[in-house]
């Protein structure tokens, strides 16, 4: 399914001409790349507002309808107000369809609640991360990767090198070794063959002194 965003474009800059656009709930924003100039837009607040609601929203190809001429583009970053509901300012870049991009793709954890780690062993999953950088042609990007726990026992984990990948995509490593994407850890912290530590000896369980 493609995720269609309608802009105009937007002749006036500056830090007023922005402030006027805010105020007519509209969103200033820009959209560069490619071998076109970068071009300023601006956007309908609520409609972007909407669409940011969306995790597909932000890892996937969206089709930008810029006054009824479409372009693909990746979103690239959002500016939002510190404490109030609004969108200040926006960035998408253009894609080629002949040409790999670099995308962050969110990972869905499923079946945790039938992991043996957490069925029956007393686990819990941690999600030591939730989304990988990959690197694929526009065409071939998916809205997210699925990871499938229903094997993972405590102490055990899934690694980045054992993601179900689509064909066509690669997982772009920043850093060194294979990163733990899940793993299931006992609930306390406690490790799974720590064993119960030895009940103190009492006084009254010691052997009697010998009498002299």
């Amino acid at each position: 399914m493609t995720i269609e965003i309608n802009a105009t474009k937007r002749d006036l800059q500056g830090t007023s001409a922005s402030r006027r656009l805010r105020r007519a709930s509209r969103v200033p924003g820009i959209v560069y790349g490619g071998t076109a100039k970068p071009q300023s837009i601006d956007l309908d607040h609520n409609e972007l507002f909407q669409a940011l609601r969306k995790e597909a929203f932000y890892s996937s190809v969206l089709s930008l309808n810029v006054g009824g001429t479409k372009e693909s583009v990746l979103l690239r970053d959002v500016q939002r107000h510190a404490y109030k509901p609004q969108i200040l300012h926006v960035d998408f870049q253009r894609v080629d369809a002949t040409h790999k991009i670099h995308q962050k793709v969110p990972l869905h954890f499923v079946n945790a609640d039938v992991a043996p780690g957490v069925k029956t062993q007393g686990g819990m999953v941690s999600h030591v991360i939730t989304e990988v950088d990959v690197k694929c042609l526009p065409g071939d990007l998916p809205a997210f990767i699925e990871v499938d726990l229903k094997d993972l026992s405590v102490g055990h984990s899934i690694h980045v090198s054992q993601l179900p990948l689509p064909k066509g995509v690669e997982v772009v490593h920043h850093g060194e070794g294979d990163p733990v994407v899940a793993t299931v850890l006992l609930k306390g912290g406690s490790k799974a063959d720590e064993e119960p530590p030895a009940a103190a000896e009492s006084p009254a369980a010691a052997p009697p002194a010998e009498k002299k």
